[in-house]
């Protein structure tokens, strides 16, 4: 169920001054504080946060995202990952605190919304990733079963048979299910 603060994505996509400022206000300083507490900088914190909308835009722009959960939890959670990583790069500096502190008000149940926001897209990625390997009649034949047409129509429009389509289906998702499985990033996605 897509969540108010879809006003933000939407912004970001349309590029809204008054909302994207909107944004900024309301989640950029709590941004900065978490990065300053795990030995960043302002500049830090400045980067993470540009570099987190901008993956929430690249993904929106591309795979039509809609936010589920409360857009603080959310950015809190990519900022945080991004974050890490750019710690682990460094591989001098540890993190201090990785607990919710100044994010206390947001509430266990949203950033548990969030995690499983962020997790649902990094599987999304993943099958995207993996659908792009494969063969072009496979993605057209997922593709279209998957935009809710029904199979007599899939057919129809790949002018095949009905027991061709379906065999077929069949086929590639199990062709996809391997290329996920064999992914090193399967066994972190929880599925």
């Amino acid at each position: 169920m897509q969540h108010p603060d879809q006003k933000y994505i939407n912004a970001l996509l349309e590029n809204d001054a008054v909302v994207l400022e909107e944004l900024y206000q309301r989640f950029s300083e709590k941004i900065k504080w978490m990065i300053i507490r795990n030995n960043g900088t302002e500049t830090d914190a400045a980067d993470i946060f540009q570099d987190a909308l901008l993956s929430i835009y690249n993904k929106a722009k591309t795979g039509g995202f809609t936010l589920t959960c409360p857009m603080e939890a959310f950015l809190y959670l990519i900022c945080k990952n991004k974050w890490l990583n750019t710690l682990n790069k460094r591989k001098t500096q540890k993190v201090t605190i990785t607990d919710t502190e100044g994010f206390n008000h947001i509430g266990e149940d949203n950033f548990k919304l969030a995690e499983e926001c962020v997790l649902q897209q990094e599987r999304n990625n993943l099958l995207t990733e993996k659908l792009a390997e494969m063969g072009d009649s496979c993605k057209k034949i997922l593709r279209l079963s998957w935009s809710g047409i029904a199979m007599d129509e899939v057919a129809r429009q790949l002018n095949v048979t009905y027991a061709y389509a379906r065999k077929k289906k069949s086929e590639c998702m199990a062709r996809l299910i391997t290329l996920v499985k064999q992914s090193p990033a399967f066994n972190s996605l929880k599925w």
